[in-house]
């Protein structure tokens, strides 16, 4: 067996998609068990190479199951406490960053603000198992039980320093249905109310709200057939790029280098104001960077994503 380690988000699965399948070509006859959070298991599903789900919750103890794999690979982070997890299921053979700490040696440097993609491909590449950067798509679920075509905007984030103002997302959605967009709202079930807000001021219909109505695998399904994305730096971003669907990212404290989608992809448009990134603590409401964004600037660059893509489908028809 071959147990990997990635105990995040959305956001964070969709970029070691294409080290999962690095993984998956190297070791074809081995499972592949991906040790994970249990809600994310439809997504999983959709990166359709991993053999088995291991539940975990966070870095702590785990009873792992069966025998000792083969392999056991961090795409966690660079340790200690997720190498001596992983050591203590007891593999033949580790492959991890360097961690001193850890007592793990065997292994390549971390690089800070590496891209997240490129950082765990880097990692396999330094164990001779080769990896592909670009290949982060996704199954495509079924879209029978959400809307087609749709453009989503998703106010909310973990991280309430990567939110843009709600006021200003309502505006945006109000123009494009205005333009003749079916414009929804995206969330978890706790940003309910603040997609309500987008919702109610944007005038949009009560059908819209599909904050905390949708599961990972119909959020999925949403993106994968719909037409645009609205969205601040966050998981479902990574799901448009994973679909190819164009989107518009608004980027605050942290880098689109590190976790943006690949600039040769110009239907994906990244908005971020680079000298203010370091300003603003989390005591702010608005951190500067998001606050400098403006919704004409939003607009043009949706505009633009979709034009993107229009150019893309037609010299590939």
């Amino acid at each position: 067996m071959i147990l990997v380690l990635r105990a995040l988000g959305v956001g964070d699965l969709a970029t070691a998609v294409p080290a999962l399948r690095g993984l998956r070509a190297a070791f074809p006859n081995r499972v592949l068990a991906l040790a994970a959070p249990q809600w994310l298991a439809p997504l999983v599903d959709l990166v359709g190479c991993v053999d088995r789900l291991v539940p975990v919750a966070g870095l702590g103890p785990c009873d792992w199951p069966g025998p000792p794999p083969r392999y056991a690979v961090n795409l966690h982070g660079r340790g200690p406490q997720s190498h001596l997890l992983l050591r203590s299921a007891e593999p033949d053979r580790m492959l991890a960053y360097a961690c001193p700490a850890a007592g793990h040696l065997d292994g390549p440097p971390w690089q800070e603000g590496e891209h997240e993609v490129r950082r765990w491909c880097r990692l396999l590449r330094w164990y001779g198992i080769p990896a592909d950067p670009t290949d982060l798509g996704l199954r495509r679920p079924d879209p029978a039980r959400v809307p087609t075509g749709a453009t989503i905007v998703h106010p909310g984030g973990k991280d309430t320093r990567r939110r843009w103002s709600p006021v200003r997302f309502a505006a945006v959605a109000k123009r494009l249905a205005q333009c003749g967009h079916r414009v929804v709202v995206t969330g978890s079930a706790a940003e309910r109310r603040l997609a309500w807000q987008v919702v109610a001021r944007a005038g949009l219909p009560d059908e819209a709200l599909l904050a905390g109505r949708l599961g990972l695998a119909d959020l999925a399904a949403l993106v994968a057939h719909g037409r645009l994305l609205i969205s601040a730096d966050t998981g479902v971003g990574h799901l448009a790029t994973s679909y190819g669907t164009p989107s518009v990212l608004l980027f605050g404290p942290v880098s689109p280098r590190r976790w943006g989608p690949p600039p040769n992809r110009p239907w994906h448009r990244v908005l971020w104001r680079e000298r203010l990134a370091d300003h603003g603590g989390r005591e702010a409401a608005l951190h500067p960077a998001l606050a400098a964004i403006g919704v004409d600037e939003v607009l043009v660059a949706a505009a633009e994503a979709e034009r993107e893509a229009g150019r893309t489908n037609a010299a590939a028809s």
